[in-house]
């Protein structure tokens, strides 16, 4: 029983890893400008991308993997994720291309998952859309694989303020096949997407989010994901697991979240907020309702005309119910996580240590019931 739960976890983790710039994020590393390309009469395009990887440490572990959700490895090598991405942002016919192994970012207190290009239906086309938008038109159509827009951490590291993400990051959409439109008018941006959420190919999920951006150091974002019909049990997801095994509360739920990000001077602060639930529907195994919660602190401070910067999370979440949402089932707990950054244009490299504590539930050790883990990296890798 622990092994194949341990197995669910896993692939749970290396789904955690999936949702590629859901959102905003905090300051994390300096983005260099993007290559131009001359493509003739599509315009100019747009060339960027990068690649990280870390070398890990970790207790909670055990001799086996069936009974610890870090699994055997105390401590390793590992790639994190790459990414090509090519886009036209201008004209009325625009389009997004990235080309992408995910799932190697790690989750904190999870599994350390391996990078692949196959985490979604696409792969190794991780995001691959058309955009029409129409001239002098407050609004844009984008139709393909596309973006989630659940949260503010991103998959790829160098867009996040620490190397470990948060736990409610793990219960997130990540890319999925379907239509998008977005409204834009003054401060305010409207976003609507009605595709197969959690890439299942059943094309039942709705996401929505509003945008307010005050000012230049103030922006509030409000998002909801949720499937208005069912999902069933013999339908494959992100790496191919079936929903029974991977948990059909996921993929039936509905996801009510918000984030703030203020900025003041080389501070910024992203506070986050988030609230799941799966309803009762013994047709595809959900007997009991089913809920999970989860509040994060995501901050990031540049040193002055220094290369440094040292970035910082906090998190709680607690869950109840049948599913196994996070780390554990009925899992509560709490995590602290601490990032000093050196950048050197397209260079960086990072150490990040994060502690996790769970409240109820045990997850670690030899036992498989410990509550106490600690992880740390050395991340390194170049972005462009």
């Amino acid at each position: 029983m622990k092994s194949s739960w341990f197995e669910f976890r896993f692939r749970l983790v290396l789904l955690s890893a999936s949702s590629l710039l859901c959102a905003h994020s905090a300051f994390a590393l300096s983005q260099p400008d993007p290559i131009m390309i001359d493509g003739g009469p599509l315009g100019p395009i747009q060339l960027s991308g990068g690649a990280d990887g870390y070398f890990y440490e970790q207790s909670g572990t055990s001799s086996s993997s069936g009974s610890s959700t870090l699994g055997s490895n105390e401590n390793g090598v590992n790639l994190g994720s790459a990414l090509i991405q090519l886009q036209k942002t201008t004209g009325v016919i625009q389009f997004n291309m990235e080309i992408a192994a995910t799932d190697g970012t790690p989750t904190l207190g999870e599994a350390i998952g391996k990078a692949d290009v196959d985490s979604v239906g696409t792969s190794p086309l991780y995001v691959g859309t058309i955009t029409i938008a129409p001239t002098g038109m407050p609004f844009k159509l984008t139709a393909g694989e596309v973006d989630c827009v659940e949260g503010p951490e991103s998959s790829f590291s160098w867009n996040n303020a620490n190397l470990f993400l948060s736990s409610l990051y793990s219960v997130e959409n990540g890319p999925s096949r379907g239509v998008e439109v977005d409204y834009t008018h003054g401060p305010l941006t409207a976003t609507v997407i009605y595709g197969d959420g959690w890439d299942t190919g059943v094309f039942n999920f709705l996401q929505a989010a509003l945008d307010f951006q005050f000012n230049d150091n103030n922006e509030l974002d409000i998002y909801y994901g949720g499937n208005l019909g069912r999902t069933g049990l013999n339908t494959r997801t992100y790496t191919g697991t079936s929903v029974a095994d991977f948990g059909p509360y996921f993929m039936n739920s509905q996801m009510f979240g918000a984030y703030y990000s203020y900025t003041h001077g080389n501070l910024n602060l992203l506070p986050e907020i988030q609230y799941v639930y799966a309803k009762v529907d013994h047709q595809i195994g959900i007997d009991n309702f089913t809920s999970n919660f989860g509040a994060a602190l995501i901050t990031d401070y540049n040193f002055e005309n220094s290369p440094y910067s040292l970035g910082g999370m906090a998190e709680y979440f607690t869950s109840n119910g049948l599913g196994d949402w996070f780390i554990a089932p009925g899992a509560q707990g709490f995590g602290v996580e601490a990032t000093p950054s050196w950048q050197y244009k397209h260079l960086f490299l990072r150490a990040s240590v994060g502690f996790l504590h769970l409240i109820t539930g045990g997850a670690y050790g030899n036992s498989g019931n410990g509550k106490n883990v600690v992880q740390t990296g050395l991340n390194g890798g170049i972005i462009f």
